[in-house]
């Protein structure tokens, strides 16, 4: 099973940068991403494949009609958080309050219940499992915020599953979809999104899905955007992954949708048998 997915953000949306850590940051920015996102609805009504939308409140707020045309182009919308923040960085409340505000936005955009969530930088950890509560109270279905390895915004290594999966809070249940992790002689490797996507040549990305189960992609604006300035205070190693292989990514996305058949979030949640994926109590 391969999942379609987008972040929809600007380019100075960047985690762990003191440049661009809050909203009062971001006002220095000229926004870029609405062309690309234009571009991507055109890649995939070419390709003919469904897609996730996680969108952030901050843009549905700053660029409702953004958000506007991707969901009357027909494609599911979810949340990202209201303002783009590490959930390993706040507390349970201020959690809450950035989540209801986006699913405010989202919804008074769209007239439709959002019921998937994807956590800014996959950023819910083993410390952070009241994420989940909040989400199930307020009537999220799915989760695509787990990144079972380790990585710079903190990473789920302990989290005990690489595909769909059950999460489980005090009675509530939650369907999670991480990122996919592929063995290969003993070491974990992630192809399917990011800067991942960028750095590695197409025939590796195409092999590695070949050889994978359950993909689940996550792509942005910015990583098409081959023309963007460099965003100030990143160091060489976060420029080079930030950076590296831009004006490529259209290329490999379009090869990938070519070789491959994807679905959406809410499709692949409608095909998976919940009963015989692994639970994960937290």
């Amino acid at each position: 099973m391969n999942i379609l997915t987008f972040d929809v953000e600007d380019w100075f949306h960047i985690l762990d940068n003191e440049s661009t850590r809050t909203i009062e940051d971001w006002a220095r920015f000229p926004s870029r991403f609405e062309p690309f996102v234009d571009r991507l609805l055109e890649i995939v009504a070419e390709h003919r494949v469904p897609a996730t939308f996680f969108c952030l409140g901050w843009i549905a707020e700053k660029h409702p009609s953004v958000v506007r045309k991707i969901h009357a182009a027909g494609y599911e919308i979810g949340s990202h958080s209201y303002a783009h923040q590490l959930v390993y960085e706040q507390t349970p409340e201020a959690f809450r309050q950035d989540f209801l505000r986006s699913l405010g936005l989202l919804e008074d955009l769209t007239g439709e219940k959002v019921r998937a969530f994807r956590a800014p930088g996959f950023s819910v950890t083993r410390a952070t499992p009241w994420a989940f509560d909040v989400l199930l109270e307020h009537g999220i279905e799915y989760d695509s915020s787990i990144f079972p390895a380790p990585r710079a915004h903190g990473g789920f290594s302990e989290y005990g599953a690489i595909g769909p999966s059950v999460i489980e809070r005090h009675g509530g249940r939650l369907r999670e979809f991480p990122i996919n992790i592929l063995d290969a002689m003993g070491q974990k490797l992630v192809f399917s999104g990011g800067g991942y996507f960028r750095l590695l040549p197409y025939p590796v990305i195409r092999s590695l899905t070949r050889r994978a189960d359950y993909v689940m992609t996550y792509f942005h604006p910015r990583d098409f955007d081959a023309q963007q300035p460099m965003v100030p205070g990143l160091g060489w190693v976060r420029r080079f992954k930030s950076y590296y292989g831009l004006a490529q990514t259209e290329g490999k996305l379009t090869a990938l949708l070519r070789d491959f058949e994807f679905v959406d979030v809410r499709t692949a949640a409608s095909r998976v048998d919940w009963a015989t994926v692994p639970r994960i109590a937290l």
